[in-house]
C-alpha cells in the first residue's frame, strides 16, 4: 500500500529502463493499421506508423507498442502465451533498435507460440528493417 501523497506510476514500460510505451486504445491500433506499413514474418506481423502528435525525429518521445492475438492463434492460453513472447522480444530489442517517434503493433500468428525464441527475435529485427523503423 502506498503512502498518501505519493503518486503511483503506471507500468506502461515493457521492461525497467526501456524507453518503450504502450498502445492501449482501439483508435491507436486502427490508426497504425491505416498507415499501411507492415511486414509479415513467419512468427509475427509488424505494423508501423509515425506518431501523429509528435515529431518523429525528437528522441524525447519513446516508441509505443501494442500487442494483439486473434482467435486464429488458438484458445485463450495460446493467445496469452503468444502475447507474452512478443512482449519479451520487445523488451529485449525495440528500445535499442527502433527509431523514436514510431508506433508499432505486433500481431501474433499461429507460429508465434511454437517457433524458437531466436527465430522470433530475428523476425522482429527483419520486420523493423523492412518497414524502415529500425535505427
Amino acid at each position: 500500500m502506498s503512502p498518501i501523497g505519493q503518486t503511483l506510476v503506471a507500468k506502461d514500460e515493457i521492461a525497467e529502463g526501456s524507453p518503450v510505451g504502450r498502445l492501449k486504445r482501439r483508435a491507436d491500433f486502427l490508426r497504425v493499421a491505416a498507415a499501411r506499413r507492415k511486414w509479415a514474418a513467419p512468427g509475427l506481423i509488424l505494423q508501423v506508423s509515425p506518431q501523429p502528435e509528435r515529431n518523429p525525429a525528437d528522441p524525447a518521445f519513446p516508441v509505443r507498442v501494442g500487442f494483439t492475438a486473434s482467435r486464429k492463434v488458438g484458445n485463450a492460453v495460446m493467445r496469452n502465451r503468444a502475447r507474452r513472447r512478443l512482449k519479451a522480444i520487445v523488451a529485449e530489442l525495440v528500445g535499442r533498435n527502433t527509431k523514436p517517434g514510431h508506433d508499432l503493433v505486433l500481431i501474433a500468428r499461429t507460429a508465434t507460440c511454437d517457433c524458437p525464441f531466436e527465430d522470433l527475435k530475428r523476425d522482429l529485427l527483419q520486420s523493423l528493417k523492412r518497414t524502415k523503423a529500425a535505427s
